[in-house]
Parts: C-alpha cells; structure tokens; sequence
C-alpha cells in the first residue's frame, strides 16, 4: 500500500478493504466494524466536548467537560472520580480505572480537558468543511479524548475491555499547568509508577510520508536571568568604578547561551527582556518594565526563556553550561540564572521504541503502512513526560489535524476511526499479556 495515502484514503483502507483483515483476531475483526459503526456518534461527541468551552482558566467549563467524559467512560465500567485542583488554582483532573483480571500488561490512556482557548476568545463555535472539524480545541485535546473512547467502546464491543486493566487519565491543566507541579502532576505521576505501559493522546503527527510515531518529546523549564550593575554617569562606563553595568552583562550571558549551547535537540529562548534603572518583572508576568536615561549605567536587567532538551542528561549539562557562562562576570557586574519547574524529557528508550514496534504490528495486521518515528525537536512538551521514567511510553495517538492553538484548529475526521481503531487493538493485545 502507498505511503502517500491521503488520510480518508488510508481510513477507507483500514476499515473498508476485505483483504487487510487477515492479520485480526475476530475480536478485533468485531472493533473494526465497531469502530465503523460509531463513526457518526464520534462527530457528535467531538461537536459536544467543543462547544463547551473549557479554557484552563474556565474552571467551570473544564469541570464540564470533566463531566461529559465521565458520563462516557463510567458506563464502559470505570470508576471514576474527579480530583479536586483549585488550590493549585485550576479546575481539577479526571482519572477512570477500569479493574482486570490483574494478569496482563496496565495500560494508561492520557488527555487533557483544557484549552488554550478561554471563553473571551474570538475562536469559538463548531463547524464542517469536508472531512475537517473546525473548532476551539479540536485537535488539541478533544478529538484525542473522543479516540480514548472510541477505542474503549470497540474493546467493550469485541469483549477485550473485560479482562483489561487500563486507567484513563485526563488533567485539567495540561496548557497551563497549576503551580506546584509536584501537587498539580502528583496524581499522573502516581498513575505512571502503576502502569507498565503509557499511551498519550495529543495530536496524531503526520508528514509528507504518512502517519508517525511518537517515542520521545522534549521537556521544557523556564529560566529567569537577573544582571546587575554599578549605576554612575555613563561618562565612566568601562571603566574601573562603574564597569560595565547591567545590560552589557546580560547581553554578554545572552551571546553566551547563542555561541554555546547550540547541539541536536537543545534550545535554550530568550522570550522577553528589559534593562536599566530600575528594570523588573511585574510578579510572576511575562511582563517587563524599566527606565533610564542615556547618560545612566544600567543598574538592572531581567530576561526570562525557556530550555528544551531531549534527555535528563542533555538538561543537566546545559543547565551547568549556561551556569558557567553566568559566572564569567563583567567588572563591576553580577548576575544570577533560577530554573523553575517544567516538564521533563521523554527520553526515545529502547522501551518506547518497542511499544511503537508492538503498535507497527497492528498497522501491518490492518494493512497500514509502516510508522517511523517523528523528530522530538518538532514536538512540545506534554503530559506524558511525566510518566514516561516509570512506564514505556508512546506519545500522538490523538487524532490528525492543524493549526493547534491558534484561531481555524482542526481535525482530520476519518482520523480518529484511525486511531480509534489502531488504539483499539493495540490496548487489547497489550491487556493480554501477562505480566
């Protein structure tokens, strides 16, 4: 089969072609006409789940849509509850576990409820266009929570979801995660020591060649600089009773991080800055402010960015590096570097690049092509980082689309029978083994 099928054509493959069916079990011969079969309700529960908005900051509409999914997966035989996060100042997450026999494999499904979309954006609404769902969040995340449960409903229907031991998770905050991290993502990280296996579904990704697969992302944690300097006359800058000031020492630390960090998988940003006297962040804002005057040395200058890495151990050294071109001051200057908390690498392990074999499998069964992996560097950070030290796991298996966090998102629908399909199969062969 050509690697160059469009996605309705690769659907239509999937679910359509007599041929490709030889590799299935009749349970799963059964998920494939139950994925069928439940394409129109899919659509309406991806059109319900968007048309209530549920913008992080929304706590009352993450709480709904929180309860739409629990009046999905409680009747599928999850106990479900909701774990409370206003304290940490978002709405809260909601986790189903579906109890087993105990023998095979755990499985952990992972979404998220919230949008980057708060209920004063100008993006709202549901609408078609072809074979393309148009709306607030779509993509990113409610077309991967309607894959979660297509695939469930396919495993009840076929009598695989019985005997399998999975738990769904799906936060409130994934886009702007509640602070601490160690009490908003205490849960999930719970989740992850339990399972042996981790399926998140965040958009599905997809290149000129075909459908991908996502076996490492790249973590991400934000970094404040903060430079000093000896205010004077600027008549006497460079010299040796004022020095150089605070902006020359940021940006020599800045050209630092430019000529020295640089390698495979590594950025470091610099999102904003400001300088001069005085100059600082307006609380815990991305804003900067600051004064002067031309004829002042700076006594202040602020900057704030992010760092992404592949592994713990690419973090580690960059951090020491950027701590190390810190420490070079200027005469007359001083400057200090804080990491906050942010997500962790998803590291490509070999047992993530297992778990995409076991998943090329089903796509050979079902006569899909085969998935290669996806370029980390091309991937944010996500929910899954959180589990993945404690649980071999594979990231995208959410529905295909465009346009993520900005006005026109969409979805690709034949996709989630896709992935609904491709999930389906791939959780029940996965529940079947024995531990």
């Amino acid at each position: 089969m050509s690697r160059f099928l469009a996605p309705a054509a690769l659907l239509a493959a999937c679910l359509a072609t007599p041929g490709v069916a030889a590799g299935l079990s009749p349970a799963e011969a059964r998920m494939k006409a139950a994925i069928a079969a439940d394409a129109t309700r899919n659509e309406a529960l991806l059109e319900r789940l968007v048309l209530q908005n549920s913008g992080t900051l929304n706590l009352s509409g993450v709480t709904k849509v929180g309860e739409m999914m629990r009046a999905e997966l409680a009747p599928l035989g999850f106990d479900v509850r909701w774990v409370d996060m206003k304290d940490t100042g978002r709405a809260g997450h909601l986790i189903a576990t579906h109890k087993g026999d105990g023998r095979g494999r755990r499985v952990l499904l992972i979404g998220h409820l919230d949008t980057v979309f708060e209920p004063d954006s100008r993006f709202t609404g549901f609408r078609r266009d072809g074979t393309r769902a148009i709306g607030p969040g779509v993509g990113d995340d409610k077309g991967g929570m309607v894959v979660i449960v297509a695939a469930l409903r396919a495993m009840q229907a076929a009598g695989t979801l019985k005997g399998a031991d999975v738990m769904v998770v799906l936060t409130g905050d994934e886009e702007r995660s509640g602070k601490p991290l160690s009490r908003s993502r205490a849960d999930l990280v719970a989740a992850g020591k339990w399972a042996d296996v981790a399926l998140e579904y965040e958009g599905l990704a997809v290149t000129p060649d075909g459908d991908a697969g996502t076996v490492a992302r790249r973590g991400a944690s934000d970094w404040e600089l903060v430079t000093t300097g000896v205010p004077g006359h600027s008549g006497g800058v460079f010299g040796a009773e004022l020095g150089y000031g605070a902006n020359y020492e940021l940006a020599r630390i800045l050209d630092g991080f430019r000529r020295e960090l640089p390698e495979a998988n590594l950025t470091a940003n610099v999102g904003v800055l400001a300088g001069g006297t005085p100059a600082g962040f307006v609380g815990d804002s991305f804003t900067a402010t600051a004064s002067g005057k031309t004829n002042i040395v700076a006594e202040r200058a602020v900057a704030r960015g992010d760092l992404r890495a592949l592994t713990p151990a690419q973090e580690a050294a960059a951090r020491a590096k950027m701590q190390a071109i810190v420490a070079q001051h200027l005469p007359r200057t001083g400057a200090t570097l804080t990491f906050n908390e942010g997500y962790p690498p998803m590291a490509p392990t070999a047992g993530n690049r297992a778990l995409l074999a076991r998943l090329n499998a089903v796509n050979r069964d079902l006569g899909l092509p085969a998935m290669p992996e996806y370029d980390p560097a091309k991937r944010g950070a996500a929910d899954s980082s959180f589990v993945a030290a404690d649980a071999d796991t594979i990231g995208g298996m959410g529905a295909a689309g465009g346009g993520a966090h900005a006005d026109g998102e969409w979805v690709d629908l034949p996709s989630i029978q896709r992935q609904g399909l491709r999930s389906a199969i791939l959780i029940s062969r996965l529940a079947a083994e024995r531990r």
